[in-house]
């Protein structure tokens, strides 16, 4: 099997700073994670209504416990009530404060707190349900509303052991496990258990999926201001470098005329290659400054996507020394787009990579699969280390051992996630390394008129 590692997660990164789109991210992963956290109180609610029932028909049927039933169906229609506008509250489209999480909690404790009342107070054994609430209230609330909780069950607890008449029940503690009150004792502990363990742990899955986004969106942050800062020093860089690059050409021109070059055949190839490769550089430096600080679409050419790609190949054919490339474009219609300098750019690092790693061989294929842009880059090197691939796409993450290297993929996967896509590298079996760029036509396609 080959080793395989695409890019979804990311570990956090302290101290990035936070921007607008990352602020609006992280308030969605706030919002999915209390609707998921209050979905878990309503169905722990209908289960509490079914077991209320099934302990009030029990009691009463099997054994003779004679109770107030009109009372405590009130009670339980009560419950059913706020239930069922909690779902309604579920399903709108407004975060889940803490407030009413809180207010959930309290109404529960309310509700057990009736029932136990008027079914013998602190003499029936489902007295310790309260601590299923007091728990749930730490996991879920802000401390100050967990404490809340905590001191209104105590006062619950003694109001109970004050007030709530016990039940007609035979005192018969001596029976061991015969004795009705000790097994309601264990029935309230299996219950306890069981909820406790259930509910915890989706909560807690809840929490963890929530930190791992949170940490993820801002690992997000700091490498959009890395490539923000790169961005900056490009475009500077691409500005000082303007200057000479125009005085080498000239240079260049005015040795293609002198005579001990223009009798030398071999000088002068020499003098076309290095022209050709100044020409690259000043296409390299003109793409920089179109591109740097402009947002998607202000340096975009409508093109189609085999037109796009036919021309990247041919240019980059022309410009690298590559022994033998393997071009197949399967895609089978063609349609309209817009491809800026980024994208090209994006296309080129990856292909410049596998270059670098096979000189001898380097494959491309295109293809469109449920409206994505597939490009699969290989190559026939040694293929990636497996800590290579374990930090695919992060800065300064490169096996060339140079430093500063790294970023060509990092700003490829970067450009790639900020179109809705994704990028995918792994080992071929057969020897070689492979990247897969998706990208999602709606990203890149031209509304037809």
């Amino acid at each position: 099997m080959s080793d395989t590692i695409e890019l979804n997660n990311s570990e956090a990164a302290p101290g990035a700073a936070a921007t607008p789109r990352t602020t609006a991210l992280e308030a969605d992963v706030e919002y999915v994670a209390g609707h998921k956290n209050m979905l878990q109180l309503i169905e722990l609610r209908w289960i509490a209504v079914i077991g209320q029932i099934t302990t009030i028909a029990g009691a009463i049927l099997v054994f003779d416990v004679r109770l107030p039933l009109v009372q405590m169906l009130e009670v339980l229609a009560c419950l059913i009530a706020f239930n069922v506008a909690s779902h309604l509250r579920w399903h709108e489209h407004r975060p889940v404060t803490n407030n009413e999480l809180f207010l959930a909690l309290l109404v529960d404790v309310a509700s057990l707190t009736m029932q136990l009342y008027l079914s013998g107070g602190m003499t029936n054994p489902f007295a310790f349900l309260y601590l299923l609430q007091v728990i749930l209230s730490a996991v879920l609330l802000e401390a100050w509303s967990t404490w809340t909780i905590v001191a209104i069950t105590l006062a619950c607890l003694a109001g109970l052991a004050a007030f709530a008449k016990p039940l007609a029940l035979p005192f018969d503690h001596a029976r061991g496990i015969g004795s009705l009150y000790v097994q309601g004792m264990l029935i309230c502990f299996i219950l306890n258990a069981a909820l406790l363990v259930v509910f915890i742990s989706r909560i807690s899955t809840t929490l963890r999926g929530k930190a791992a986004q949170l940490a993820d969106l801002r690992q997000r942050a700091a490498e959009e201001e890395h490539i923000v800062r790169m961005g900056l020093l490009a475009s500077g860089a691409a500005h000082e470098l303007g200057t000479p690059l125009a005085t080498v050409s000239v240079i260049l021109g005015d040795w293609k005329r002198m005579p001990a070059f223009r009798g030398d055949p071999e000088l002068l190839e020499e003098l076309e290659e290095m022209q050709t490769q100044l020409k690259r550089c000043k296409s390299i430096v003109s793409g920089i400054l179109l591109s740097a600080g402009e947002a998607r679409g202000e340096s975009a050419a409508p093109t189609t996507i085999r037109g796009f790609l036919d021309d990247l190949v041919e240019d980059w054919q022309d410009t690298r020394p590559v022994q033998a490339f393997e071009y197949l474009n399967r895609i089978e219609q063609d349609l309209p787009v817009a491809f800026d300098e980024a994208l090209r750019q994006m296309i080129d690092n990856v292909l410049d990579n596998a270059l670098e790693a096979s000189p001898a061989w380097v494959g491309l294929e295109a293809v469109v699969e449920d409206d994505t842009l597939l490009l699969c880059v290989r190559d026939r090197g040694p293929g990636f280390a497996p800590a290579m691939l374990a930090s695919f796409g992060k800065p300064y993450q490169s096996s060339k051992g140079r430093a500063g290297g790294g970023l060509g993929l990092f700003l490829v996967v970067n450009v790639a996630r900020t179109l809705g896509g994704a990028v995918a590298a792994s080992n071929r079996p057969e020897g070689g390394a492979e990247v897969r760029l998706r990208l999602p036509l709606s990203a890149i396609a031209l509304a037809r008129g």
